[in-house]
Formats: structure tokens, sequence, C-alpha cells
């Protein structure tokens, strides 16, 4: 999060402001790299050699478009505003031989879970699947011979020399999907904030109305040395696949995690509905969620309106593993935490 003064009052402390970063999980940018020199035309002349031959150098290459993972980045907000990414050109040779300098690549730093498609095709480029490492996507431009290679027996002093080559220039969309190990969804005010807030060193946004959460929140909770990452998917409602809420936007960043836990509002009169929505959703957007692991979590144990409802939603899914929580009274909290952590054992 950026750091900035704004400004200094007389016999009073300094006061600053932060600029804050909107998450950002899509950006469409144009790359490319850089044009390799041109090669040079010249020709020797010194007191002693007055017909020295040709001595022009050849053309710097381009620079190459680099993508690299950053670890500490969680958005795409970095590039979503400027939309356009070039590498250096290739220096031009001069006389005496001399090469011209390659080009600086330009290295494009992306966040770890970071997909790069072609904007036309929508073809997957690479995935960043990992959370280190780095993608040569352009090479620049080779440099252009300089006349200093095209001496020969019959042509003694040649007056051309190689253009550099071009660069390339491609449009692409990136996509970021969140890498997690345990993806919290459910109906707005759930209790999944509250959760990750418990659990992790994540402060999510934490008030008593839907749709408090508005970007997907990490957490990292650890437990005997072992660290797992938990999303906070914001609240999904009936109809997310079709549009209808902030589900949609955010449903793809449970894609790549090990197991779904699914929060359910105990003090809420749908909860033996809420699971099959909620299912149904996440089958209708992308039918290879509904094969991973998966917990059911009663949340809100502590309030009057959640009393005997556990043992109900227990009996309506006897195949099911539930845990009952409240993380105002830390009831059911240990065991939670603890199942939580054998999905990554596994």
């Amino acid at each position: 999060m950026p750091f900035r003064k704004t400004k200094v009052l007389p016999g009073r402390l300094r006061e600053f402001r932060y600029d804050v970063v909107k998450f950002a999980d899509e950006a469409l940018i144009e790359v490319s790299s850089g044009n390799g020199g041109n090669g040079c035309i010249a020709f020797l002349r010194e007191a002693n050699m007055p017909m020295g031959g040709p001595s022009g150098g050849d053309g710097g290459r381009g620079g190459d478009v680099i993508f690299e993972v950053r670890r500490n980045l969680r958005t795409l907000s970095n590039l979503r505003y400027k939309r356009s990414f070039k590498a250096e050109n290739g220096h031009d040779g001069t006389g005496r031989g001399r090469y011209g300098h390659n080009g600086e690549d330009i290295i494009i730093p992306v966040p770890p879970g970071t997909i790069v498609k072609d904007a036309e095709t929508d073809e997957v480029l690479k995935d960043f699947a990992e959370t280190e490492g780095s993608w040569k996507f352009l090479t620049g431009g080779n440099g252009g011979w300089g006349n200093i290679h095209y001496k020969s027996s019959t042509n003694q002093a040649p007056r051309f020399a190689q253009p550099g080559k071009p660069g390339k220039s491609v449009k692409i969309k990136l996509e970021l999907a969140i890498i997690a190990d345990i993806g919290l969804v459910g109906f707005p005010n759930a209790g999944k904030s509250s959760l990750l807030d418990y659990f992790t060193n994540a402060r999510p946004k934490i008030a008593a109305y839907p749709f408090t959460t508005k970007i997907p929140n990490l957490g990292v909770l650890r437990v005997d040395d072992r660290d797992v990452v938990i999303a906070d998917i914001p609240g999904i409602i009936e109809g997310a696949a079709e549009g209808l809420g902030l589900g949609l936007k955010f449903l793809k960043h449970i894609s790549r995690t090990v197991a779904i836990a699914f929060m359910i509002d105990l003090s809420d009169d749908n909860f033996l509905t809420a699971f099959d929505i909620l299912s149904a959703e996440l089958a209708s957007f992308d039918a290879g969620l509904a094969d991973k692991e998966r917990i059911i979590v009663g949340t809100k144990l502590d309030l009057e309106e959640s009393s005997g409802r556990l043992e109900e939603l227990r009996a309506k899914y006897p195949a099911e593993v539930i845990y009952g929580i409240s993380v105002f009274s830390r009831e059911g909290m240990d065991e939670l935490r603890l199942a939580l952590l054998e999905f990554i054992k596994e």
C-alpha cells in the first residue's frame, strides 16, 4: 500500500495518508518487445589508414518482455491503469566496429495465480499456478549487421547494412485466480469474515449487514508449524452463476483451493436450504467444484435463534462432515482449526 506525505503544519506533527489500491482481478494490456538496433555504415579513416575499410558495428538486440511472479502482490491493480508495456529498443551500431547496446528488458510483476490469455482468442498462454518464477513471453528483435560483415574480395567498401528486426506487440488479458488452501463460501453475513479474522492475520471488514466483503480476503492460519491459506470469498446469493450479486465475479477464486468450507448461518430461517443452493451455484459456475473436498460449518451457535439447528442440519445431511462454531463464544473453534489442517496434510 503506497505511503505518501500530504502536508506539514507549523508546530504540529506531520499528517500522512495512505493511497488505498482497489482490488483488481482482471487487466487488459498490450505488451511489446524492443526493436533491434540498426547496423551502421562506416569506414575507418585515420592518418595512417586513409582507406581502412568498413567499420560499421552491429545494432543491439531489443529488450524482452518478461513476467515475474511476486509473492507480495495480491491484485492486478498495478496493471489496470498502465495499459501499455514496452521493452527498450536496441541501440544502433556505430563506427570503429562498436556494437550498439542491447535494449533493457521490461519485467512485469504479477501475483501468484495469474493466468495470461490471448485477448482475441482467449487461449491460455501461461498459468502462474506456482508462487515464484519468471517467464519470457516476447523476445526482442535482433540487431542488424553493420557493413563490417559485408566486406569481401569483390566488394572492399560495402555501403549497406542491415536494419534491426522489429519487436512484437501482443494484446493480452490477465486474470487472477487466488491461490488458497481453503475457500470460505456462504451467503452474505454468514460469518466468513469473522472466522477469517479469528483464525488468521487478515483483518477483513466486519459488520452486521450483507455484502460487507466486497473483495476476496486472504489469511494464513498457522497450526503446528504448518501454514493454511484461507480465502474469504464475497457472499454468494441464489442466481450468482447467472450474474446476480457479487458471487459470479469472485467464484473463480475458489477454483484452485484444496477444499471448500460451506458457511451456514444457523440463525437464519433458511439454514436448511442454504447448502443445496450454494452447491448448485458452484456447480452451475464450474462442475469441477463439486468434486472438491468440503465441510459444512454451522455458524453463530451462541445466538438463541440457532438453538437445536445444528442437530437438524446434521440430520438432513448425514453423509456430510459438519462442524458447529461460534466465533463469539469460541465454541467449536479448536475442532474446526484441526479439521482445516487435515485437508492440507492429506
